[in-house]
């Protein structure tokens, strides 16, 4: 569904304003978003926000500088105005040979099917508020040992966005997500445990209130009792949303900016063996299941499936115009935005772990006296984002028999992101998105050795 036509006006109007302004090349980005977050705890509504954006965000170049600028006046005069200041910041900027819009030679957008879910309008507040407290009732119901939720959350956003550019672009889009989630916390003998459960959709008809309740408690009871591993180096199974943090984690140093400023692990690897071939892994702005999923990027280029690690070898770094002129590449699309108020800057997209052959069953059973770890904290802090070495806090199962046994907190896993890569035995079958720190479409992995610092 394309955005309403007026956005495109507006994207058309700031340009042409620029461009006459004095701007040698210039961009604009319009957006309309509405939003709401609900806060539940203990059947009655905590917080309730509404938010909403509509407003431009102006680039212009001139003599190889940079002005940006943004508005919400989306009249004739305001966008002129907010157009000149764009302008006039550009006159006073440092220069830089790299800057500039994307050169697009004509390539359209893909078309993606299914990103915006018109049933999302449908759902007023009250709506949303009673799937809310029906997601918090499913976790207290499944489980008698569930002595507390300690937050259940509901979001939506829907978002309309057009962009015009002088390098060749003119074109719109709308799209819907929301999400679920819960952090129960399950209670037994003195001992307490919490647990996520989540769900992700394009309308919140997608969501499965009971199955976010079972989820998070049997998260939350399944620790109980809990014990320290022995210290040890073992096979280790990252469930889904372990490996998604991990995966978001790579996503961000395989970025151009990172790697042109020195900050990865994988600077000057292009080419080279930096993973186990069991391991795949893709940017892809175009499923259209995925959350991030849109016809192009924030300045105008078409997303696309860009493989990172493949047959385990580092195939690309993710770039915008801005990178990949600086690096002597081709932009592959991953421009991101935060809104109007700021321009862009290179992210991935969606995340794609490719699945493997196996169950996690198989997972299991291949790890035979290892880990499986459930939860990991202070991931982002706790990995050096130049060497790749990393300690982390987690909690888990112990793999016993070939199936899960005794549950397991307060232990770390430690290794380093190139050996982990190395270390991938397999890739499970199953696959979810896991919507936090951004968009993985994530699969457990069997790490063949880590170790693990217990008791």
């Amino acid at each position: 569904m394309s955005a309403p036509a007026d956005l495109e006006g507006i994207a058309a109007t700031a340009l042409d304003a620029a461009l006459s302004g004095g701007a040698a090349e210039a961009e604009a980005f319009v957006e309309d978003s509405t939003g709401i977050e609900i806060r539940v705890y203990d059947g009655e509504v905590e917080s309730l926000a509404e938010s909403a954006a509509r407003g431009v965000g102006v680039r212009a170049w001139l003599d190889g500088r940079t002005g940006y600028a943004y508005g919400t006046d989306l009249s004739t005069d305001g966008l002129e105005q907010i157009a000149a200041d764009a302008v006039e910041a550009a006159k006073i900027g440092d220069p830089d040979e790299h800057a500039g819009p994307p050169q697009l030679d004509g390539v359209a957008p893909a078309t993606i099917s299914g990103i915006h879910d018109p049933s999302l309008a449908e759902w007023d507040t009250q709506r949303k508020v009673e799937l809310t407290q029906a997601v918090e009732r499913a976790c207290r119901d499944d489980d008698a040992r569930v002595a507390a939720i300690e937050q259940t959350v509901y979001a939506d956003e829907s978002e309309q966005v057009a962009i015009a550019s002088s390098g060749g672009f003119s074109g719109a889009y709308a799209s819907t997500d929301c999400y679920a989630f819960l952090q129960a916390i399950a209670g037994e003998n003195g001992d307490r445990e919490t647990g996520l459960g989540f769900g992700v959709a394009r309308a919140p008809g997608g969501l499965d209130p009971e199955a976010i309740g079972a989820e998070a408690a049997e998260r939350a009871t399944s620790l109980l009792g809990a014990t320290k591993p022995k210290s040890r180096n073992c096979p280790v199974v990252l469930e889904e949303t372990v490996a998604a943090s991990f995966m978001g984690f790579i996503g961000g140093v395989l970025c151009a900016d990172a790697v042109q400023r020195g900050r990865s692990p994988f600077a000057n690897r292009l080419g080279d063996a930096i993973a186990a071939p069991a391991l795949t892994l893709a940017d892809d702005g175009t499923d259209p299941e995925g959350p991030a999923s849109a016809p192009f990027d924030g300045e105008g280029t078409p997303r696309s499936r860009t493989p990172l690690i493949e047959g385990g070898a580092l195939r690309t770094y993710l770039h915008d115009a801005y990178t990949a002129r600086r690096g002597g590449e081709r932009t592959t699309g991953n421009a991101a935005r935060a809104g109007y108020r700021s321009a862009p800057s290179v992210s991935p997209s969606n995340l794609v772990i490719s699945p493997g052959d196996a169950g996690l069953d198989d997972l299991l059973r291949d790890a035979e006296g290892g880990i499986y770890v459930t939860d990991v904290a202070g991931l982002h802090s706790g990995v050096n984002p130049v060497s790749g070495t990393f300690s982390v806090g987690a909690s888990g199962r112990a793999i016993s028999g070939g199936a899960l046994g005794a549950p397991h907190t307060e232990f770390t896993i430690a290794s380093d992101l190139a050996t982990m890569l190395t270390a991938v035995q397999a890739a499970a079958r199953e696959t979810r998105w896991v919507p936090f720190g951004g968009s993985v479409k994530s699969a457990a992995l069997l790490i063949g050795e880590m170790a693990v610092g217990g008791a």
